[in-house]
Parts: structure tokens; sequence; C-alpha cells
């Protein structure tokens, strides 16, 4: 049996949640209001919020997310917005945080530079019942590039060199297909997040860019979930203009993500809080997660090990370019 963790360098697909199930499940309750023991340990909530969209528009999705933790827990909450992945990673390293919701590469990051410090409760399920996602590579629709191979010397922009679909699943599956990123394309570069490098290819700096998607649904109503499905209903996109020339392999989403030296009944508090949102604050539930979403699933650190050896082999890949 091939273990999960070498799936990327065999051209395997990416693993799915083990425990996915279907969706309809019954609906939870909140935890009752009032504090908690575990306060006397954890006398306020951070709440970590990756980059990627204004400040203002992270604020006006999760300010009832953190006010509803207030009202519940009895503890003062605050968010901290990071400018990019790598801000909520540090975060979490210098015990500035306490939970945040994580890409799984920037989740493994962290996880790696605190030598297990933090770990993951939740992950995002999908109305199949899934708990995956799938990157993109998109292109302006008059730049006539129509597929993969035709990027051959041209301008790629990833998102954040913390980012699974933006950057690290690409390059990963690239090589697994014999492509080598640093000769293939003609340039590349960090755009900041996913919005930033959608900007840059509609503007014409780049020739190409890739971002995270449910890959599910109405591709021209940019799918059920994800940058694109953002995009268009901000009216900052018509999925006219622009043209997938490639998608990866199932991903799996990122996790909700605690730190490990909380109390063990802090971390059961955050899992049923989050488990009961979808049904008992819809509203406040689709502003955090966007798009189709149904809740969560438990989740534990296994996995994401394959993103634990993606990292570990670009690290290689680094050293041995330099």
């Amino acid at each position: 049996m091939i273990r999960r963790r070498h799936l990327v360098a065999t051209g395997a697909l990416l693993p799915l949640a083990a425990h996915a199930q279907a969706p309809g499940q019954a609906p939870r309750s909140m935890p009752a209001p009032g504090r908690r023991e575990w306060a006397a340990q954890v006398p306020q909530i951070r709440l970590g919020v990756l980059g990627g969209e204004s400040e203002s528009d992270r604020l006006g999705r999760y300010d009832a997310y953190r006010k509803l933790f207030e009202d519940t827990f009895g503890v003062p909450t605050r968010m901290f917005f990071a400018s990019d992945y790598s801000g909520v990673q540090q975060a979490f390293a210098a015990k500035q945080l306490e939970i945040a919701n994580m890409s799984p590469a920037a989740y493994v990051g962290v996880w790696l530079d605190t030598n297990g410090g933090v770990e993951p409760i939740l992950v995002t399920q999908e109305p199949d019942g899934s708990t995956s996602y799938v990157a993109l590579m998109y292109a302006r629709a008059d730049s006539g590039i129509t597929k993969l191979e035709e990027m051959r010397g041209k301008a790629m922009a990833w998102s954040d060199p913390n980012s699974a679909s933006g950057y690290l699943i690409p390059r990963a599956e690239l090589r697994a297909a014999g492509i080598t990123p640093e000769t293939f394309f003609g340039r590349t570069g960090f755009a900041g997040g996913h919005d930033q490098a959608l900007v840059a290819v509609l503007q014409k700096q780049y020739d190409a860019g890739v971002c995270w998607s449910s890959g599910q649904g109405d591709e021209a109503r940019g799918f059920t979930r994800g940058v694109l499905t953002a995009a268009v209903e901000k009216g900052l996109l018509d999925m006219k203009d622009i043209r997938i020339i490639w998608r990866s392999r199932p991903i799996q989403n990122g996790p909700v993500v605690v730190r490990s030296d909380l109390p063990a009944s802090f971390k059961k508090d955050i899992v049923d809080f989050h488990l009961a949102l979808p049904s008992a604050h819809p509203d406040i539930h689709k502003a955090v997660e966007r798009g189709s979403a149904i809740g969560w699933l438990p989740t534990k650190h296994e996995d994401y090990e394959v993103f634990v050896d993606m990292r570990r082999a670009e690290a290689s890949e680094r050293r041995r370019r330099h």
C-alpha cells in the first residue's frame, strides 16, 4: 500500500480527508455562553486572518465571527490581520495567536518552524462531502494561451511562497510531470496573495496566475467557492476575461489551527463552536468561509503529511540551486 505522504512524488492523487462524510448531519447546538475555566490560561482569544484581501474586506467578513467568540466564551477576542501568509505563521511561532484558519502549506510551515507547536483541529467540508479543493492556472482570454504548454517562456505570477495552491502544489505537480518551473517559465514573481495575482494578470503584468478554487459548479460564475468566486461576486471579474489552462489534483482543504500548548478544554470548545456555527449562525459561517462550504469536520496532522514532504522537497531544491 502506498503511503499518502509519498503521493506527490509518485504523481498519484493528493489525499482527501480519511474521515470525509456525506452532508446532512443533524444541526448541533452552540456551546453554552459563559466564561470557562480555561480562561485563566487563555485570558483573550487572538484570531489570525491570512492576507490576500484588503483590511476593510477582512474586517467586514470576520467581525461578527470575532464578536461571537466574545459573546460565547466571555473573553476579549481580537483579530490579527497579516499582510501575507508568513505574518500569521510568525505570530503563531511567537505565541501571539490562539487560532487561525490557514492554508495547508502555511499550517505545515509553522508546524515545522515550531516543532509541532500548532495542530489542525477542523477542515472545511464541501457540499458533496469532500474536504478538498484544486489549484487552477488561468490566463487572460485575449492572450492566446489555451494550455499549460503555451506558458513556456511566459511570465508566471505565484501568489505567495507559503501558499499550497498558489505556489507549492503547482510547482510539485509540474516537477512530477518533468517540467522544471525555473527554466520553463520566462519570468516568475510573487504577487503578494491570490487576489493580487489575479489583478496582476488582468493588468497584463504577468501572463498567468494560480489560485485556489472548489473546482465545482458553474465555471461562468467562478465555480462554487474560491478566489474566482469572490472576485465575480464583487464585480471585479467576468469569467469571460480569463481562461483556465490547468488544474491540479485534489488538495486537502486548509485547517482551522490552534496552538498545541492550549488546554484540551479550550480546543474542545473551539471544535464544538465551529461544528455548530453553520446551522446556528449561517450568515457568520457564510461570511467566514465564502461560497458553498457546508461546515467543518475534525482533522489531524496526518492529513497534512504530504505537505511536510512538499515543504522539505522545496527547501532541498532551493539548496541545490544555490
